[in-house]
């Protein structure tokens, strides 16, 4: 199971009593608390949104505040161990279990989360196979070790995560319906930065986060920052925040120049009416004319196939189309 130690998160400290997150909606803060509320009271939280929202930052103010704060924080990527693996992983393994097993055997980490938290990010990746063994866990709380006939007793708070529609994925049968009402005691949805109105605020705690201050980030590229869509979410922002500052002379504003193709393109898009240009000592070329560049060269090298020009460039394919039938 060594291969597969790679693809958990590995713990870290949570300090006991840390206070929720700000997610900056009024709406999200009130479900946080709720789904506190509900952990607490021993009901399983479901937490759901696009990659980049913050569900792992969620999970850990979670267990941070909650009454077992002093335990393991235990997180499993369950679409990314690999599937010849993932059931040791879980749920541990008996001396002699199968082929290349750690002599003495090892716990799983769903035993490891005794007496903590166990988060299970992309729970929808979860091969059909193993949801029920682990449905049986959920229910019962105790665990059997491969190659080994005894249970064992465990107690911990349970937290799961996913991009992805459960509810399709029933309807698929490719997730089990018992499985996923069990996990959504309290289902908790963090919505996409698109959605959200306290960009510019959430922009500053990011520059206060990474050692940026307030001046170094010049008035248009705030401009463009606050057009993208962000298909990547807060994760997006933080490295195009680092991009940024990488990218502009040292101890100097960072401006849109010194902002990735892709976020600039990406908000011109999106707003294609702003006259959004360039800093000044920068190129003078006005945003859209870069735009119409970069999705030009783009398109070239997709050989004209929009879908891959517009994973290529961070959009999705219907913002591309758009684009493009405002050029004719």
């Amino acid at each position: 199971a060594r291969a597969g130690r790679s693809a958990v998160a590995q713990q870290r400290p949570v300090a006991p009593g840390a206070p929720l997150p700000d997610f900056g909606d009024a709406g999200t803060e009130l479900a946080l608390q709720r789904s506190l509320r509900a952990l607490q009271a021993g009901l399983p939280v479901l937490l759901l949104g696009e990659t980049g929202t913050g569900k792992e930052v969620a999970a850990r103010a979670l267990h941070g505040s909650s009454g077992a704060s002093d335990g393991p924080f235990i997180a499993i990527n369950c679409g990314a161990i690999p599937r010849e693996l993932i059931e040791g992983e879980l749920f541990g393994y008996a001396d002699g279990a199968y082929t290349g097993a750690r002599r003495g055997g090892a716990r799983g980490r769903i035993e490891e989360a005794d007496g903590g938290t166990l988060f299970l990010d992309e729970i929808g990746d979860m091969p059909l196979e193993l949801q029920t063994r682990l449905l049986r866990v959920l229910e019962s709380r105790e665990v059997t070790r491969l190659g080994e006939s005894r249970a064992r007793k465990l107690d911990f708070q349970l937290i799961s995560a996913t991009h992805q529609d459960l509810d399709a994925l029933v309807c698929a049968q490719r997730f089990r319906s018992d499985l996923y009402f069990r996990l959504g005691g309290m289902q908790l949805y963090l919505p996409p930065l698109r959605q959200r109105s306290d960009l510019h605020t959430l922009i500053e705690v990011l520059l206060e986060e990474e050692g940026i201050g307030p001046g170094r980030l010049a008035p248009d590229c705030r401009a463009v920052l606050a057009a993208c869509p962000w298909p990547g979410n807060t994760r997006q922002l933080r490295t195009t925040l680092r991009f940024a500052r990488a990218m502009a002379d040292p101890g100097g504003p960072s401006g849109l120049q010194h902002l990735p193709d892709s976020v600039r393109t990406a908000a011109a898009a999106a707003a294609p009416g702003h006259d959004l240009v360039a800093a000044p000592g920068a190129p003078s070329t006005q945003l859209k004319e870069l735009a119409d560049e970069v999705i030009n060269r783009a398109l070239i090298q997709a050989d004209g196939k929009v879908s891959n020009a517009a994973r290529q460039l961070g959009i999705s394919r219907a913002t591309l189309h758009r684009w493009i039938n405002k050029q004719r």
